[in-house]
């Protein structure tokens, strides 16, 4: 699968649970993963989050996108 890219800065929590590390996005639920290293569970991260984008866009794209309006969407904190 070639993926997308997409920019963005999201906030990455890693959390030590005996030898592993768990790894998850704050803002967007299911992007989750794990790693023996703290460098193996940041990867790790990165391409959940970017498989997340590419699922989500391709799934939009499938459900009667004929009629889907799409438009970019900023927040601020």
């Amino acid at each position: 699968m070639k993926m997308t890219k997409f920019q963005g800065t999201f906030t990455a929590v890693f959390e030590k649970h005996g030898k592993w590390y768990a790894a998850y996005v704050e803002e967007i639920p299911g992007v989750n993963t794990q790693g023996r290293t703290l460098a193996e569970a940041r990867r790790n991260l990165k391409e959940a989050l970017q498989l997340v984008f590419e699922v989500n866009k391709s799934l939009s794209k499938q459900r009667g996108a004929r009629t889907a309006l799409r438009e970019p969407i900023q927040i601020s904190a």
